[in-house]
């Protein structure tokens, strides 16, 4: 039985890695996994596919890695004034609801839930929703 278990892992593993590549942070990652590895194998598939598409999701983060060059490039040009904030800038901060300017992510970029801020010079992806920090753009 547990070798049938390694066997589907590694079968899920190998047709889902090639999709998951293109997921972009934690949640789309799972996400994306979780489907592409029932549809290779079963109930077993979505669960490991589920877990590989998080970490992998994770180490790609919100922007993918080739978008963030190009985007922190667009808020430099963007001369966006920088929100001082007192505690240390990190990802799970979550920002004051008050005073934080929050800025619209352009289309390309494909993160329409999130909204970008400079806060103590860095780029910062946000989610609106709860100010919670999702990514340091660097």
């Amino acid at each position: 039985m547990i070798h049938r278990f390694i066997g589907m892992t590694a079968l899920v593993a190998a047709l889902a890695l090639p999709s998951l590549a293109q997921a972009q942070g934690i949640p789309s990652g799972i996400e994306q996994g979780s489907r592409d590895g029932e549809r290779a194998a079963g109930p077993v598939g979505a669960v490991v596919g589920g877990v590989v598409g998080g970490v992998i999701g994770g180490v790609a983060g919100v922007l993918g890695v080739d978008q963030r060059p190009r985007f922190r490039n667009y808020v430099v040009e963007q001369h966006r004034p920088s929100y001082h904030y007192a505690e240390e800038v990190r990802v799970g901060t979550v920002l004051p609801e008050a005073d934080v300017p929050y800025y619209d992510v352009p289309p390309e970029y494909g993160v329409p839930d999130y909204r970008y801020a400079v806060v103590n010079g860095r780029t910062v992806l946000v989610d609106p929703r709860t100010g919670r920090i999702v990514e340091i753009v660097e």
